[in-house]
């Protein structure tokens, strides 16, 4: 009796209403509380990765002879859901709305303080 393999799932590309060079704080997890700015974001799994938040430690072995292993220090992804946008001037965390101008353009504005961002 052959066990069927499971299937592949198709990449569903996520919304994201976080982007690159956004400040953010972690309101979850080991590292609640600490803001940063986000550093990549990965639309098909959802997840964001922020600068000094999430780090993991690595041994990275030589490569070439005469070279020496070393210990590197990088930020790994965290979930979407577990950060916030913060607002630098209010100093407060925020959900996001999408507004749609006059003009027909769209732009992201802070719930809280209503400070546009774009």
């Amino acid at each position: 009796m052959a066990t069927a393999t499971p299937k592949a799932k198709s990449p569903v590309r996520t919304k994201m209403r976080i982007k690159k060079g956004d400040t953010v704080q972690v309101i979850t997890g080991k590292d609640k509380g600490k803001t940063g700015e986000v550093l990549r974001t990965l639309p098909y799994e959802n997840r964001v990765v922020v600068q000094g938040v999430n780090l993991r430690t690595r041994h990275v072995k030589p490569t070439q002879e005469g070279e020496t292993g070393r210990i590197v220090t990088e930020e790994a992804s965290l979930h979407a859901s577990n950060v916030m946008l913060y607002s630098a001037t209010k100093q407060v965390a925020s959900r996001v709305e999408i507004v749609v101008e006059k003009d027909g353009t769209k732009k992201r504005r802070l719930k809280k303080t209503g400070e546009l961002l774009d």
